[in-house]
């Protein structure tokens, strides 16, 4: 899915690297640099696809049609693609407005692989998709989910720039409590975000 986006890494010629989040807390939810206009550690983008964080300024200046995922977890890196029009990732997070997506539950949960594991109802997924309940799950980028039918008291996610109740720790990966299908799940990954 992401082959292009891979392939063309060492040209340069196609890809943009956006982020490369780490299992710190440097991007979760509540970080100002999903808002911000500011760069972060913009060595550690030239250095590919690693355990570098980094954020650059293509965060903000560069249109793209389609948006590559990837999650590391263990040694092993998953991709999945987003089909989508933006002036920019800036202008489809910073203003905290939620934008769906329509991956389904398991293309999220094939970034972490046979351990992913999210609750069963509410399945809301994009950019800021956000549970109401204060403390709930949320991510920048992801999939949340809960044990009941209202999207109000999610205790499962997968995404990029998470946070929620249970474990808020995990800034990107996989959490799940309370009925989560494949049971109680806290994975924390390196995540890599690239835009074309």
């Amino acid at each position: 899915m992401c082959a292009s986006f891979l392939s063309s890494l060492h040209d340069r010629t196609i890809i943009y690297e956006m982020f490369f989040i780490d299992i710190q807390r440097t991007f979760h939810f509540d970080s100002t640099l999903w808002s911000s206009k500011n760069e972060f550690n913009l060595p550690g983008g030239k250095t590919g696809i690693d355990s570098e964080e980094t954020k650059l300024p293509t965060y903000w200046n560069t249109p793209f049609s389609k948006i590559c995922l990837g999650m590391k977890v263990g040694q092993q890196i998953k991709f999945t693609v987003i089909n989508m029009h933006a002036n920019s990732l800036h202008s489809l997070i910073a203003d905290g407005k939620y934008r769906a997506t329509s991956l389904g539950r398991n293309r999220w949960k094939s970034l972490i692989g046979s351990q992913a594991s999210v609750q069963l109802n509410c399945n809301k997924e994009g950019f800021n998709a956000v549970c109401s309940r204060p403390g709930a799950s949320r991510a920048r980028i992801g999939f949340v989910a809960n044990n009941e039918h209202l999207c109000d008291s999610c205790n499962s996610r997968i995404g990029f720039g998470t946070a929620g109740y249970n474990d808020d720790t995990i800034s990107c990966g996989n959490a799940a409590m309370f009925s989560g299908d494949n049971g109680n799940q806290f994975i924390k990954t390196m995540g890599y975000i690239l835009v074309q």
